[in-house]
């Protein structure tokens, strides 16, 4: 088995047997967690600095290295607090993006902005939800931005940025993936991008049903299920809609499935091909690819694919995808919130927000 595959399996084992290779993964996990401790004392000291924005401002993250949920999770949470009339800005650092030597840090993304100047996530949650949204290197930057044009914002969600202990935040979401925690090391022996369990407000776990989770054995908190499956259809860059079941070989039907590709360059490619199976699917070449993996050039497996063959591709892929291939069709990943959740946060927000507000002012 090649070296990633391996160590992200044990990185997902609940009690993982012992290795060779933990005689040195334990050691660097060490010194990793050696290295946040510090960095945290650092912050916590005032050594380092922090900022806070002046509206409630909620993090959406995780401590889990690799895709968990969070944009998704950010879309969805963006999406049901406008629905009660809540006007929400969205910040970012925008991972991937490639800055112009000379061009500004902090960018407003816009529907026709580009994936390269200010990432694939930041685009795609523009394009889902119409709000307001900047990305800048630093988040607190890229609030005050986006407040400066959008002053009727109420709201702040910071899209990755749990880890970013340099912006003040009133509320956390630490989302997981449905394998939880795994074996709760520390990277590289585990997944953690940092110890846990740890503080945070809310604690959120995907899972493909309705059913409730199981739980997370290393987490003391009450966790929130959030339903992630494929929507039952796809749209391509000419708007055009079809439902998956268009591309679904009879079950009667001898001769070989008609060509059909996917691909996928987000954390866990394996998990969308798995999700198109599960729809009766039968991809007849599956291409997966680096997260955040830009298509100009098109990659080599992808380059030699028929244009007039069908496509199949995640949305944080089709807004890199279209520009070069519009005709390839995106699957919509729909995420299902426990109904209470949104007002929560946001009540949980505003009351932090206004002790905030109370206690010193803004740095």
């Amino acid at each position: 088995m090649p070296l990633q595959p391996w160590i992200e399996h044990r990185w997902r084992q609940a009690a993982p047997r012992c290795h060779p290779a933990d005689v040195l993964l334990r050691p660097l996990s060490w010194l990793y967690g050696s290295a946040l401790r510090t960095r945290r004392w650092l912050y916590a000291q005032g050594l380092l600095a922090t900022h806070a924005l002046p509206v409630p401002t909620v993090v959406i993250g995780n401590v889990i290295a690799g895709g968990a949920g969070k944009t998704p999770l950010t879309i969805a949470l963006v999406q049901a607090l406008q629905a009660q009339g809540v006007r929400v800005g969205v910040i970012s650092r925008g991972h991937g993006r490639q800055r112009p030597p000379q061009g500004p840090d902090c960018l407003q993304v816009l529907p026709d902005s580009s994936a390269q100047t200010v990432g694939d996530e930041p685009l795609l949650i523009q394009q889902r939800t119409q709000a307001p949204v900047f990305v800048a290197s630093q988040r607190h930057a890229a609030g005050l931005a986006l407040l400066a044009a959008y002053p009727d914002t109420e709201l702040l969600l910071c899209d990755d940025g749990l880890q970013h202990l340099a912006l003040q935040r009133d509320v956390e979401l630490c989302v997981f993936p449905d394998w939880g925690a795994g074996n709760g090391r520390l990277l590289p022996a585990g997944p953690l991008r940092e110890p846990w369990p740890r503080p945070a407000d809310f604690v959120l776990q995907t899972t493909p049903t309705e059913q409730p989770v199981t739980g997370n054995r290393h987490s003391p908190h009450t966790v929130w299920p959030i339903v992630r499956q494929l929507a039952d259809h796809a749209i391509n860059g000419h708007g055009q809609r079809l439902p998956l079941h268009h591309w679904q070989t009879p079950p009667a039907q001898d001769a070989d499935p008609p060509p059909l590709a996917a691909v996928a360059g987000i954390a866990q490619p394996e998990a969308f091909f798995a999700m198109l199976r599960a729809h009766g699917l039968k991809p007849s070449h599956c291409i997966a690819l680096p997260d955040h993996a830009h298509f100009a050039p098109l990659p080599t497996a992808l380059a030699h694919w028929p244009r007039h063959a069908p496509l199949l591709c995640t949305e944080k892929d089709a807004v890199k995808l279209w520009p070069h291939w519009p005709q390839a069709w995106a699957v919509p990943l729909q995420l299902q919130l426990p109904e209470a959740l949104p007002a929560a946060v946001l009540k949980l927000a505003r009351q932090r927000f206004a002790a905030r507000q109370q206690q010193a002012p803004l740095q």
